[in-house]
């Protein structure tokens, strides 16, 4: 069946899984900043030195994008949901912050001491990967013709 580009074609179930899934994720990473630059005196001081002090070596242009990322992914879930064209452009937008953010986390920071060699790169990598990953699905979902 062919379709303007203005008209949507039924999705599959799968669609709604990965997209409910990411929303999720997205979520989550919000809830990530806000605890990251958040982060109450108390639980600070709770921690253990080294990695008190890799909080101070955080620069704010970093923590700018943190939020850059996690907003833009998760409004890039949420025009997913909506099944709205604007997803790509704010996975894009998302992954251009992710990118120099997790660059600098694990090669410009002590986290590699401070946490071990294999934590240190697992979250940065799957954060890259699902950035992606995301960034194609929502090409993908375009060119089905599930957003538009």
């Amino acid at each position: 069946m062919k379709t303007s580009r203005g008209e949507k074609k039924k999705v599959s179930k799968w669609f709604w899984i990965i997209v409910i899934i990411m929303l999720i994720w997205n979520l989550i990473g919000v809830v990530s900043f806000f605890g990251h630059v958040f982060i109450s005196d108390e639980t600070l001081s709770n921690l253990p030195q080294n990695e008190k002090d890799l909080y101070s070596e955080y620069p704010i242009w970093t923590t700018l994008l943190f939020a850059i990322a996690v907003f833009g992914g998760l409004l890039g879930s949420i025009s997913l949901i909506l099944r709205s064209k604007w997803a790509r452009p704010y996975f894009i937008i998302s992954f251009m912050a992710i990118v120099p953010q997790m660059i600098h986390n694990v090669f410009f920071t002590h986290s590699i001491s401070v946490y071990g060699f294999i934590q240190a790169i697992t979250m940065p990598v799957l954060v890259v990967v699902i950035g992606g990953f995301l960034i194609w699905y929502s090409s993908y979902s375009y060119n089905k013709k599930w957003i538009s």
